[in-house]
């Protein structure tokens, strides 16, 4: 423990980084946990209330590799789950961020920022992410399952991918927004 105390005295910057960047990803990957576990059951129930309905804009039928789908930023062709599949998909997004935000805020980030804006730029970074993410697993699952990967090893790798990619963005603005002197007015 020496060690700690004397590298956090020597670098107090660095030791800063390294905690928040450390709880950051335990916190997210416990969040992409409990996100994946609920998209084991919740597209089941989606299903059995608006049943088998594709929803997605813009909608643009093309092809990669020669696998045909549907272009979408928000919703999914019918392949993938349709509208049961993003209902639950945006479900587990919003319950796992109603985890993560407070958890990143008070925990790692110690935060005594105005909540509202933080919350409202967290918010839209989810949203950015989500569109993102989106467009990635409309191409990624019609190909991959082309190529007969199965459906728990998609998940899988989707799961983490787009949890990775979103843990980078989503850093980045936390730490600009939970910073000390965000939403403070400049005198």
């Amino acid at each position: 423990m020496d060690f700690l105390k004397s590298f956090s005295e020597k670098h107090p910057a660095a030791a800063r980084w390294i905690r928040e960047g450390g709880l950051f990803i335990v916190f997210s990957y416990v969040v992409t946990f409990l996100k994946y576990l609920l998209l084991t059951f919740l597209p089941g129930f989606f299903e059995g209330i608006v049943g088998q309905v594709e929803w997605t804009w813009p909608g643009i039928q093309t092809k990669v590799l020669d696998v045909p789908f549907t272009l979408a930023i928000i919703g999914n062709s019918l392949a993938d789950g349709g509208l049961a599949f993003t209902l639950a998909n945006y479900t587990s997004i919003f319950l796992g961020e109603c985890i993560n935000f407070p958890l990143q805020r008070n925990v790692t980030f110690r935060s005594k920022g105005p909540v509202l804006p933080q919350l409202l730029c967290h918010f839209a970074g989810t949203i950015a992410v989500m569109l993102i993410m989106n467009l990635f697993t409309c191409i990624w699952n019609p190909v991959t399952a082309a190529f007969g990967i199965p459906d728990a090893v998609r998940n899988i790798v989707t799961t983490v991918a787009t949890g990775g990619v979103a843990m980078v963005i989503i850093f980045a603005i936390d730490k600009t927004i939970f910073a000390e002197g965000f939403g403070e007015k400049k005198a």
